[in-house]
């Protein structure tokens, strides 16, 4: 491998358990990092989005880490996570202008609805605080699973430096629960809402879609509530910033407007 890291899911995660059984040397290399965040694997029958937008999420983030990966900066590191057509884009880069490009490049993607660019202009960082990371989402999730009115197949998961991003198809009352829960998680510093909100009623049609495998109308275009409300970068020593048992509840903040993508013509 020459330059270039392309860090997806599975990679995460073997990154966890590489740590936990001494594999870190074996983990070193490039510093380009392009990841898709929580929630890949097989398509996930109780999932809100219908079968053929969970695809082509996947083939967003496929065409978004091939255009990132050959375009940007070596000292990049960049993770890129899809859901409902709402790409995510976390991670550092050296300057504004790659991170501007960045996002130029995944709105040109077609299918795109929008962009949320939450790349900070920084040093890369560092293998820790991946480390850290592939760990608090798997915190996270599993904190999500324990919450009795929510449903963790609706949440995808990004941390990245400590900072966890939440994407879903939910309500706001939904949104607020996995949002509070997160928060409590140890060694989280910051929770940023990335969310798409429905109605009660159109959560209810899109559950039961979704378990009878058939295609809610209107699955892919759930209206959107977006903020001006911009998470700032957290530099890495945040993340172990106060000892774990006297962590307070870590703020929580929306995420930085969406901005349009490029959407192709119905067929």
């Amino acid at each position: 491998m020459s330059g270039h890291r392309i860090r997806n899911t599975l990679a995460r995660t073997t990154l966890a358990i590489g740590l936990a059984a001494g594999l870190a040397a074996g983990l070193q290399g490039c510093v380009l990092a392009l990841a898709g965040a929580a929630g890949g694997g097989a398509l996930v029958a109780t999932d809100r989005r219908t079968v053929g937008t969970q695809t082509e999420d996947r083939e967003i983030q496929v065409k978004a880490l091939s255009q990132l990966s050959n375009n940007l900066p070596q000292d990049s590191h960049i993770n890129v996570a899809v859901f409902n057509r709402r790409v995510l884009i976390t991670g550092e880069v050296p300057d504004d202008a790659s991170k501007q490009k960045a996002e130029t490049l995944v709105r040109g993607i077609n299918n795109v609805n929008s962009v949320v660019n939450e790349l900070a202009v920084q040093p890369a960082s560092s293998f820790s605080s991946r480390s850290n990371d592939a760990y608090l989402e798997g915190r996270v999730k599993t904190a999500l699973i324990a919450e009795k009115y929510i449903s963790a197949n609706n949440f995808k998961v990004v941390s990245e430096r400590g900072i966890v991003y939440l994407m879903g198809l939910v309500t706001q009352e939904e949104g607020g629960i996995a949002a509070a829960a997160t928060s409590q998680v140890p060694g989280v510093v910051q929770v940023v809402k990335v969310f798409q909100y429905i109605q009660p009623q159109e959560a209810a049609a899109l559950n039961a879609a979704a378990q009878s495998g058939a295609s809610a109308p209107g699955a892919a275009s759930a209206p959107a509530i977006s903020s001006d409300a911009t998470a700032g970068a957290v530099p890495d020593s945040s993340v172990s910033a106060r000892p774990l048992d006297q962590q307070a509840p870590a703020p929580v903040t929306n995420s930085s407007p969406a901005k349009p993508g490029t959407v192709a013509a119905p067929k």
